[in-house]
């Protein structure tokens, strides 16, 4: 056993603790040490490893404290993850310019989370500002990434309780009993996008942790009928995928204190041809309706590999020209 202290001389220790001490609660949670403090010290008592890793992080708050005049639950738990899993705050952003304080989601493991074109920024503050927005645009504009770094942060700074992330299984459909494993492992695939965000956001640990209590569940939309979704952010992902009905289903689990998001490309529908897509009629359905917003993306909006802008220009081209082609040959 070891003891260490640290000089919180001109430090604000309201805000440093926390709102009755929430902030030190959160970090004595994940260790086997004693945290006391003593006028303007703190003594952290325990194992030599988590001694270090304790200052460490009580360090880096202060940083932040005295950078931004505030400490959100949020910021406690990404530097405790950090220090956790890295063993050094040597990943924590430091120098972060006004402007990516001001439009970051969400500190984490592989960097700050935020909008990065003008069609990301206003996707954020349409979700910032709505109960329900929907995302439409191509593939690569960040609609499903943004939404969940949106819902993880809402999670960490305790605006909601829990988050649902959703998607249809349209492939599976008549050949998911052909696939091997029970229905979980039939289904997963189907979920792998959210799952690879989650795990960008989240320690391993942390998710683990998160959907073991069903803080965090990711399921196939049919999983929703009959559901109720208080104090929750929850995601729709693929919607044109989804039938009108099953849209109507899923708008309507949404409970008191809930928000959700809703993702998709128009142009990838995988439904069958005499099968309305959800997300095509709802543009119709809702477009006056208070509190809901539609948020458009496109090629501009692409974060991913700079190919990704000219495959969807060719794409665009390729069947403009088809459409030319069949209208003249009908004519």
């Amino acid at each position: 056993m070891v003891e260490r202290r640290i000089q919180l001389a001109g430090v604000d220790t309201v805000q440093l603790l926390g709102f009755n001490d929430a902030n030190l609660q959160m970090i004595e949670g994940r260790f086997d040490a004693t945290i006391t403090v003593r006028g303007d010290q703190i003594m952290v008592r325990g194992s030599e490893t988590d001694a270090v890793k304790i200052e460490k992080i009580f360090k880096e708050l202060i940083y932040i404290l005295n950078k931004n005049g505030n400490l959100t639950p949020n910021d406690v738990d990404t530097v405790i993850d950090l220090v956790t899993v890295n063993g050094s705050s040597s990943e924590i952003p430091r120098e972060v310019a006004a402007e990516d304080t001001d439009l970051a989601i969400l500190y984490t493991k592989v960097g700050i989370i935020k909008p990065r074109s003008p069609g990301q920024r206003a996707y954020v503050q349409q979700i910032r500002k709505n109960d329900i927005v929907f995302a439409i645009g191509p593939a690569g504009t960040g609609k499903t990434y943004l939404a969940v770094a949106m819902a993880v942060a809402a999670l960490k700074n305790r605006d909601v309780t829990k988050v649902v992330l959703a998607r249809p299984a349209v492939e599976a459909g008549e050949n998911l009993g052909f696939l091997p494993g029970d229905l979980r492992e039939k289904v997963d695939p189907y979920l792998r996008p959210l799952y690879d965000a989650l795990d960008d956001m989240l320690t391993f640990e942390k998710l683990r942790g998160y959907m073991e209590k069903r803080i965090v569940e990711i399921v196939p939309l049919a999983y929703m009928r009959g559901r109720t979704l208080h104090n929750s952010f929850v995601i729709l992902d693929e919607a044109q995928n989804a039938t009108a009905m099953q849209m109507k289903m899923f708008l309507t689990r949404l409970g008191p204190h809930s928000r959700t998001v809703i993702t998709g490309d128009i142009t990838q529908i995988d439904l069958p041809q005499t099968t309305v897509s959800g997300l095509v009629q709802i543009r119709e359905v809702l477009r006056s309706i208070p509190g809901v917003a539609f948020a458009y993306l496109d090629r501009n909006d692409v974060v991913r590999h700079r190919l990704v802008k000219d495959i969807i220009d060719a794409y665009d081209r390729f069947n403009s020209n088809n459409g030319a082609a069949k209208n003249g040959g009908e004519s």
